[in-house]
């Protein structure tokens, strides 16, 4: 029997169902075939949700808590959303979940996407653009994290991390502060 996880919480035909036609791809060449099952999407499940948020909530506790906590998700071309990809509805789902959870922190919690690449219009609000603003606004102390990716990678660390971070402090933001991906957590 196999049970397939994939490493992406928000369902996304690019990522989870590319995951799922590869194990497809494998079981379809065995005379014997095992049972397969595949976990569509956990965007909002309190065994993912939980771990997130007390990520979070450990980190405020080492760090005084931002003015603005901004979940980053990978983005996506919109037209992709268009045809009735469900990845927009479901990363706005683990926003809403996260923050229900942080409530009591009383922290805005917003939603961007990053790593956009090409002409096309991918999904909005943009990740750097937004923090450039909100750095513009006045907005000295943000703190983002990565709910769209389990481990880290270059797309969280150089991107966020690095790029992100740079953008935010050069335009006059004072601490940004990055929360690693549940890789981190034991």
């Amino acid at each position: 029997r196999i049970l397939m996880l994939p490493l992406y919480p928000q369902y996304a035909a690019s990522t989870t169902a590319t995951a799922i036609d590869e194990l497809n791809r494998y079981v379809a060449k065995r005379r014997n075939q095992p049972e397969t099952r595949a976990v569509k999407s956990y965007c909002q499940h309190p065994g993912y949700i939980q771990p997130l948020v007390q990520s979070i909530e450990r980190h405020w506790q080492t760090e005084a808590k931002p003015q603005r906590l901004l979940l980053s998700f990978h983005g996506i071309p919109r037209r992709t959303v268009e045809a009735g990809d469900p990845y927009y509805r479901e990363c706005m789902l683990t926003t809403a979940a996260v923050r229900s959870a942080l409530a009591a922190y009383d922290v805005p919690v917003y939603a961007s996407f990053q790593s956009r690449f090409g002409a096309e219009r991918w999904l909005e609000p943009y990740t750097e653009p937004t923090l450039r603003q909100w750095a513009k606004e006045g907005i000295e102390s943000v703190h983002v994290a990565c709910p769209g990716f389990l481990a880290d990678c270059l797309e969280t660390l150089e991107e966020i991390l690095k790029e992100c971070q740079e953008a935010f402090i050069e335009e006059g933001g004072q601490h940004f502060a990055y929360i690693p991906c549940l890789n981190d957590d034991k």
